[in-house]
């Protein structure tokens, strides 16, 4: 399969690191000479690289060191990538501080659970596809709301690159392994996902994320239980969102303030 083999993404973690630690700029593979170009913008190619794994598993998975600055990368690879887990309960959370109407948040209750109760108490679980058959409605509802301009930016910032653990936002998420990849920018993350935000998806999403049960548990196994608790956010077609900004994005020369989500100049001081 392009831009994958066969190692744990753990594995792929390392092997970025290990690749990109204690290299000069100019002797590596021009995919990574592209990306620090993008992180950095001039760099000499005599500069020394660090570079380590996150060993905390929050958004970044790697943390890239030049001249003293530390930029932070998500890195991703396969099919069906999950970008993002929470509980339940800190998602209703924040989506009350985002004002969201609570007839709205109590659909996606009904929706997160699919046994006709709010709290997973419900005898009669069925699957999401049933669900949607007998209630896409109400998960049109919700879509509508969560798909407001208003509230993209906080959504693509929780689920794809802070999260709600972190101090920092990632600077680039990497799809592939290290022979070979792609990448997208935090800037053109926001981009792609404003971009795709009035798409009509049947499916409870906000732009390209996909918002589900980390398992529906319809067979009752007790080790699947608490699952039904895990709000999981996947970007299903990531590469070929990737590759969608790479043809038509970056052939301009800066961000629309428009599109920019302002200038994060807070760089990392931990590492």
């Amino acid at each position: 399969m392009i831009f994958n083999k066969e190692i744990t993404g753990y594995e792929n973690e390392e092997e970025f690191a290990t690749y990109l630690n204690g290299k000069q700029v100019g002797r590596v593979y021009p995919n990574f000479l592209e990306l620090l170009n993008k992180l950095y913008g001039y760099l000499d190619y005599d500069d020394y690289i660090e570079c380590w794994v996150n060993k905390s598993k929050r958004k970044a998975d790697i943390y890239i060191k030049i001249n003293g600055y530390v930029r932070g990368i998500s890195i991703k690879k396969g099919v069906k990538n999950s970008v993002h887990n929470e509980s339940i309960g800190t998602l209703v959370s924040f989506f009350r501080k985002l004002g969201i109407d609570e007839d709205i948040i109590k659909k996606f209750l009904y929706y997160q659970y699919a046994d006709g109760t709010i709290n997973g108490t419900g005898k009669t679980r069925i699957s999401s596809s049933l669900y949607r058959e007998k209630h896409q409605k109400d998960i049109d509802e919700i879509n509508k709301v969560l798909n407001d301009e208003k509230y993209i930016n906080a959504f693509v910032n929780r689920f794809v690159l802070q999260g709600n653990k972190s101090e920092y936002e990632v600077d680039a998420v990497i799809y592939g392994v290290v022979e070979d990849f792609i990448f997208i920018t935090k800037e053109e993350v926001y981009y792609i996902m404003r971009k795709h935000l009035k798409d009509e998806i049947s499916s409870l999403h906000v732009s390209l994320l996909t918002l589900q049960p980390m398992a529906r548990n319809l067979n009752y196994n007790p080790k699947y239980e608490a699952c039904r608790n895990q709000v999981q956010v996947k970007w299903y077609n990531i590469s070929d969102n990737i590759i969608e900004v790479m043809a038509f994005y970056r052939n301009k020369k800066y961000l629309s303030s428009k599109l920019a989500t302002g200038d994060n100049k807070k760089e990392l001081s931990c590492c």
